[in-house]
């Protein structure tokens, strides 16, 4: 009797584990019938279903990482570059899922790269090597993303994000690019140059042109006050003279005297009785 039970219960357990499934949190859960959807509208926890007749597939609702691998693209300028770039998305509607990819993981990665990788051309065919390698990423990135996710939508799925790992040009386009950039930035050095050197001769012309100005302008101001001098001097000997005539006479031929003979070896061809010895001979001078 104790063994028909159990085995009872066995059976019931059986046809009860049989029945039932367990959807998770993270996941969507689809219940087929001959092939067909039956529902898919089903929250977290413990559901039943006809086995055998009836079919479970779950999928996961978690944000997925896609690596692509590298491909080579052709710029606007007939170039190729080698880009690495990968994606994340996620399932947005779990039976437009299913009927794209029949539940493919796979599949469903194959077709977003396809996505990715027709929006990535289309973008790199719009732009120059030096565009791509050098800037213009962020705005290839937010076209791609938008245009991959709104062709994803009908297919169920939600593209969040697309990026770049890295981008390599190939051995041959590599040089062509380098020389150019060398001769690019080649040009730019002389232009600075050329540059320099005009300010630089300008600044030296200016600084000629000052320097004349200041030396005119001081030779102008010296001879002014040499001038005033000379006549603040002229008019001071002049009033001195009118004080006393006889006194500046002396004072004049004693100058003159000293200014004459400064030397041993000196020598005036004069009459004794010259004007210029008269205090020599009348120390008085009358």
């Amino acid at each position: 009797m104790a063994s028909r039970i159990a085995l009872v219960l066995a059976l019931t357990l059986s046809v009860v584990l049989a029945c039932s499934f367990r959807v998770y949190e993270y996941e969507f859960a689809i219940v087929t019938q001959l092939g067909k959807i039956k529902r898919a509208d089903y929250a977290p926890g413990l559901h039943f279903m006809v086995p055998v007749y009836q079919e479970v597939r779950t999928f996961d609702k978690r944000l997925q990482t896609l690596d692509a691998e590298p491909q080579r693209f052709l710029t606007g300028e007939k170039k190729d570059v080698i880009v690495d770039s990968f994606a994340r998305w996620r399932i947005k509607d779990v039976v437009k899922f299913y009927k794209s990819s029949g539940g493919d993981g796979a599949r469903a990665g194959l077709l977003i790269y396809q996505m990715i990788n027709d929006s990535l051309r289309s973008e790199f065919g719009k732009r120059t090597v030096q565009e791509v390698v050098s800037g213009g990423r962020g705005a290839i990135m937010k076209v791609v993303t938008q245009t991959a996710d709104e062709r994803a939508e009908q297919l169920g799925m939600e593209i969040v994000d697309v990026r770049l790992k890295r981008i390599d040009l190939p051995t041959e386009v590599s040089s062509t690019v380098y020389e150019r950039m060398r001769s690019e930035r080649s040009r730019v050095a002389r232009e600075f140059r050329a540059r320099g050197e005009k300010e630089a001769i300008t600044i030296r012309a200016d600084a000629d042109r000052q320097r004349t100005i200041i030396a005119a302008e001081a030779y102008r101001d010296a001879e002014v006050l040499r001038g005033e001098g000379d006549a603040k001097s002229a008019a001071i000997y002049a009033a001195a003279y009118g004080k006393n005539p006889e006194f500046f006479q002396f004072y004049r031929s004693l100058n003159a005297y000293k200014s004459s003979f400064k030397g041993k070896e000196d020598v005036m061809v004069l009459q004794p009785d010259s004007e210029f010895f008269k205090y020599f001979q009348r120390p008085g001078g009358g």
